[in-house]
């Protein structure tokens, strides 16, 4: 199967004045075309930096300090990739890449619509920057847009403000800017968090059915594992800015390997539970900051079946198991991750004197 992405040790660090927050430490991965891979994991665990990260648009004082992205074109697979990492966040090479052939529901369309402009042209924005400078085109595009995310009355809508649609049709025109340029790869920010559940199957569902018609690759970040188990092919776990555990659907969720992994599955609700009074699983303490941590396992501080000596002095490597199933723990294995040398932090302080 073609790559549409593939990134490489990817560190993406925030430079503070209490010190340097590691954000996205050292994680690698890769999607192929048409496939789905679903990144799950705790708040503040990096998915939405690593997402940002891709398209270029971490905020200050975030910047990437290593790594590669290097993204591939399906129309063109001959072609070597373009490094993502090496383009000027503001330059003419990137912001003909967004929208085009990358493409990012943000996570809450509340507030990522604007309220000054109408639906129609925030749609006929990226359409008249990648597709046509022919404003009626644009338009009809836009129309159509409306129609293929199920959207009723879609010519009323375009004249309509965001304050004027309920949550659900706020996300589809989400969804319909995304995909108005027909990129070969869309990021789904967590995009059904403030709906109800009926409204969430139905964006899901429509989700699918747009990525069989357009053959798209979707990269879906999400808390929801029940989300991850019905849209995603593959699954990444991430813990305080890496990837622990790394898998087909079905790996991660009949066989997790690492604790971290294994406590979040056993934390999920089940109708076969007793009634009895039982409670459920979780996970003692809270996910640390990111700033001036040790070279050592980031769970073991929470970690129930921890190694005592070995886990508090190194980081474990991200292994394969058999048939592409990644974990990051000692308990598969005493091979630790060779310290990666990086004077981030020394500029930072140049930079503040």
């Amino acid at each position: 199967m073609e790559k549409v992405l593939e990134v490489k040790n990817l560190r993406t660090y925030y430079f503070t004045y209490e010190g340097v927050l590691k954000a996205v430490d050292n994680i690698s991965y890769s999607i192929g075309q048409g496939q789905t891979l679903g990144i799950i994991g705790e708040s503040g665990c990096g998915k939405s930096a690593a997402s940002n990260s891709i398209l270029r648009i971490v905020p200050p004082p975030g910047r990437i300090v290593g790594g590669q992205i290097l993204l591939y074109d399906p129309k063109r697979p001959k072609e070597p990739p373009v490094d993502l990492v090496k383009m000027d966040p503001k330059g003419k090479e990137i912001r003909e890449i967004r929208g085009s052939r990358i493409s990012m529901i943000f996570q809450e369309p509340m507030t990522s619509l604007s309220p000054l402009h109408t639906v129609g042209n925030q749609i006929m924005e990226a359409i008249l920057l990648h597709q046509t400078k022919d404003k009626k085109e644009a338009e009809e595009l836009a129309y159509e847009m409306l129609v293929k995310v199920g959207i009723g009355n879609p010519r009323q809508r375009l004249l309509e403000y965001p304050h004027q649609l309920s949550g659900g049709i706020r996300q589809r025109v989400m969804i319909a800017m995304a995909l108005s340029c027909h990129p070969s790869l869309l990021i789904a920010d967590e995009p059904t968090t403030a709906l109800d559940v009926t409204v969430q199957a139905q964006v899901l569902e429509l989700m699918k059915n747009l990525q069989q018609e357009l053959g798209m690759s979707i990269q879906y970040i999400t808390h929801d594992l029940g989300v991850i188990a019905d849209v995603a092919n593959h699954v990444a776990v991430m813990y305080l800015g890496r990837i622990v555990e790394m898998g087909t659907r079905e790996q991660i969720f009949k066989n997790p390997l690492h604790p971290y992994t294994d406590r979040l599955m056993k934390s999920i609700p089940s109708l076969k539970q007793k009634r009895d009074g039982g409670r459920l699983e979780s996970i003692n303490g809270t996910v640390p900051i990111p700033i001036n941590l040790p070279a050592s396992c980031g769970f073991c501080s929470r970690c129930p079946v921890k190694l005592c000596g070995l886990c508090e002095k190194a980081y474990p490597k991200l292994v394969d198991r058999g048939e592409g199933h990644y974990v990051s723990c000692f308990l598969y294995g005493e091979e630790a991750e060779e310290p990666v040398e990086t004077d981030a932090g020394n500029k930072h302080k140049k930079e503040r004197r």
